[in-house]
């Protein structure tokens, strides 16, 4: 759309990308009163994490253990399926002995942290701008409409996605892209963004990583560095796994 005019009549000549402001993470980070979200909803860690959080917290020194309240907040938003409830919150807070204030200060920060419920598949969708000169927006629109024409920060009639549209993901010489819960899946198109979401559908999820055949993020000439045999990449690639053919043209 065209912007107002400017003061005294003048004609503005710039244009916005949308017409109304973008749905974000962010709109979910506030804390909303049910039955599951309540300070009085028992809440307590698994034997298991509490193991975790005991390696956790040889990390940082004893008088600055309040450090680790970013992975122990996630160590608990994972516990429970991909939100965080205001008990788990009040949780870390007793654990870290930290104010449950500053516990919610950090949660209510980081778009990482869901804090209403939300679908088991969190479907994060990147538009910045690497993603959006290479179609981000159309493979936005995609997954909009594979997931059944929900609503950014909506969940899907099956209750199994969550729809996101996030900042930049880190992923850039891949984009466009989108993260399903810990996995990338780049180079799309929203032909493959679609399929990658029907895989999800199936209980066969494609594998993660680049959708048009590419390896990691190798450039078209190739390998282009002597450092090493194999390149190391982060978690949310396997390196090791067959490259996703290409899609047949039509």
């Amino acid at each position: 759309r065209t912007a107002p005019a400017a003061p005294g009549g003048a004609a503005a000549h710039a244009r916005f990308f949308n017409a109304s402001a973008a749905a974000r993470a962010g709109q979910m980070n506030v804390h909303k009163e049910t039955d599951e979200n309540s300070p009085e909803r028992p809440f307590d860690f698994t034997d298991e994490n509490y193991e975790k959080i005991k390696t956790l917290l040889t990390h940082y020194p004893v008088n600055y253990k309040s450090s680790a309240v970013i992975p122990m907040l996630d160590l608990a938003q994972r516990q429970c399926d991909g939100w965080l409830p205001l008990a788990a919150m009040n949780k870390v807070g007793k654990i870290l002995d930290m104010p449950p204030m500053r516990v919610y200060e950090v949660a209510t920060f980081y778009t990482m942290f869901n804090r209403e419920k939300i679908g088991p598949y969190n479907v994060q969708v990147c538009t910045t701008t690497p993603c959006m000169v290479r179609g981000g927006f159309e493979v936005r629109d995609a997954v909009k409409e594979a997931l059944g024409n929900i609503p950014i920060g909506g969940d899907s009639p099956c209750g199994k996605f969550h729809l996101m549209e996030v900042e930049c993901l880190g992923a850039c010489v891949n984009a466009p892209m989108m993260q399903i819960n810990d996995d990338f899946y780049e180079d799309l198109t929203p032909e493959t963004a679609k399929a990658v979401i029907q895989s999800f559908k199936d209980g066969k999820p494609l594998p993660k990583g680049p959708q048009n055949g590419r390896k990691g993020c190798i450039g078209p000439e190739g390998k282009t560095t002597l450092m090493w045999d194999k390149p190391p990449g982060p978690y949310c690639r396997d390196l090791d796994a067959e490259p996703v053919p290409p899609p047949a043209k039509k």
